[in-house]
């Protein structure tokens, strides 16, 4: 693995000690490099695996403190995608000059390094997740050894220092990690969509776009860029940009695009399979499948494969997800909406009278753009968590609202309010952390909450 000859001779900090953080230090140990690894909290996510690198030669661990002087004189730090940049450590980094790179970065660093391995890189505001996954999944049912990673919850330093050989990787990005990768190239993009977002870590609506920008960095005219024909954002970001391009649309042909009337998702001229066929709700799952069909086709895939591939794909948890029917009242996960635009999208997808259970910590975006999306549709918006009287305040007067208290108490409220064929809608806008670890933590409090009426 190339890595800059100080990076060998001196110490390389890690801050951060979640999975992606423990699997940056082991990949850094494996190939010789003094490592110093710091998390703030006692009990880092990634638990007994942080503690375990303290048997690591050459490697040093902090718990619950930075020390932000050997931070300063380090020449190197990897930074995992849940530290802010305005971080202490990070702030001391970048005032004593040290180049700071994502553990992606280091990831994709020693991946490239055999040459075996090619990527597709997924990053937007909202459906990557599932767009990566469906991307792996009409790989390895195309018969290509292939797996996911990334934001997607296996960082890739994880995958380098297990020496697992795949032929094509599907690799969730996030802003974050785009912010800190000089050297990620992946062989083929996918921007999604693009929305206000996370601007409790940006100053501006502008600053975030410029990081999601940063996916054609290294843009060569080998690269292929698939994009959202229906977005305007995503073509003017990638305006001017090397490589060719493939586009997708709901709403007229291109590449690969939905014909409504039909009831079809084509490629191109050529029917792809059913809607009906496709078990996913919403129209924005559409698009999903219709960017990673463009990108698989890209690694060889033919779209007969492609097809079969869609029709035996299941929805992954926390994003619109059935959890089950109870008295006539259909309970829907999406957990996974941490942000407006999402949520836009579940409520759009809903085909029947629903309750909305809305709230945690509030990342910035107002909540009226929900208003008229609510408006003879919601039975009941029921505000929780440290955004609810924000909630409150943006929505009062439309659509019927309580106050929530404890979840338990917003799951009663919603069982108590619902009504046969109507849904309970989990769809927060917001992130998970006055409550909760992580939205996935919130959407499995939900799921044994409605198994157990």
């Amino acid at each position: 693995m190339k890595l800059p000859d100080a990076w060998r001779n001196g110490v390389v900090a890690v801050v951060g000690l979640g999975k992606s953080g423990v699997a940056a230090a082991r990949l850094l140990a494996r190939e010789g490099v003094r490592v110093y690894a710091s998390d703030g909290s006692d009990h880092p996510y990634a638990g007994a695996a942080a503690e375990a690198l303290r048997g690591l030669p050459g490697v040093e661990v902090d718990l619950g403190r930075h020390d932000l002087a050997k931070i300063r004189t380090a020449v190197g730090v990897v930074v995992s995608p849940g530290v802010p940049p305005d971080a202490a450590p990070l702030a001391a980094a970048r005032e004593a000059g040290v180049e700071i790179v994502s553990e992606l970065d280091l990831g994709f660093r020693a991946l490239a390094a055999s040459g075996e391995t090619h990527c597709i890189a997924i990053t937007g505001t909202n459906g990557k997740t599932t767009t990566t996954a469906l991307v792996a999944h009409l790989l390895a049912t195309a018969g290509l050894k292939a797996g996911a990673a990334g934001n997607i919850g296996r960082p890739l330093a994880d995958v380098a220092v297990a020496g697992d050989r795949y032929r094509w990787l599907s690799v969730e990005v996030s802003s974050f990690q785009l912010h800190d990768s000089p050297h990620f190239a992946p062989d083929v993009g996918i921007l999604t969509n693009l929305a206000p977002d996370h601007l409790d870590r940006y100053p501006s609506v502008d600053a975030y776009y410029a990081d999601k920008r940063l996916l054609f960095r290294n843009a060569r005219p080998a690269h292929v860029w698939v994009l959202n024909a229906d977005d305007p954002a995503v073509l003017e970001l990638a305006r001017g940009v090397p490589g060719q391009r493939a586009l997708f649309s709901l709403k007229k042909p291109a590449d690969a695009w939905y014909d409504a009337g039909a009831g079809l998702l084509r490629f191109g001229g050529a029917a792809l399979l059913p809607r009906e066929d496709l078990h996913l709700l919403g129209d924005h799952n559409v698009a999903n499948a219709l960017a990673a069909a463009l990108a698989v086709h890209e690694a060889g895939v033919p779209p007969g494969l492609i097809g079969e591939g869609l029709r035996s794909f299941q929805a992954l948890p926390h994003r619109l997800e059935p959890v089950r029917e109870v008295n006539g009242v259909l309970w829907i996960n999406d957990s996974k909406a941490t942000n407006i635009a999402s949520t836009v999208v579940a409520i759009e997808a809903m085909s029947r009278p629903f309750v909305l259970l809305l709230g945690g910590r509030h990342k910035g975006e107002p909540y009226t753009r929900l208003a008229p999306l609510l408006a003879n549709r919601a039975r009941l918006v029921i505000a929780y968590g440290e955004a609810g009287p924000i909630v409150e305040q943006d929505l009062k007067g439309g659509t019927p609202l309580e106050r929530g208290t404890t979840f338990e108490d917003v799951v009663a409220r919603a069982r108590h309010a619902a009504r046969p064929g109507d849904a309970v809608l989990l769809s927060p806008a917001c992130s998970s952390y006055d409550m909760f670890k992580n939205y996935e933590e919130r959407g499995a409090t939900f799921r044994k909450l409605v198994e157990a009426m």
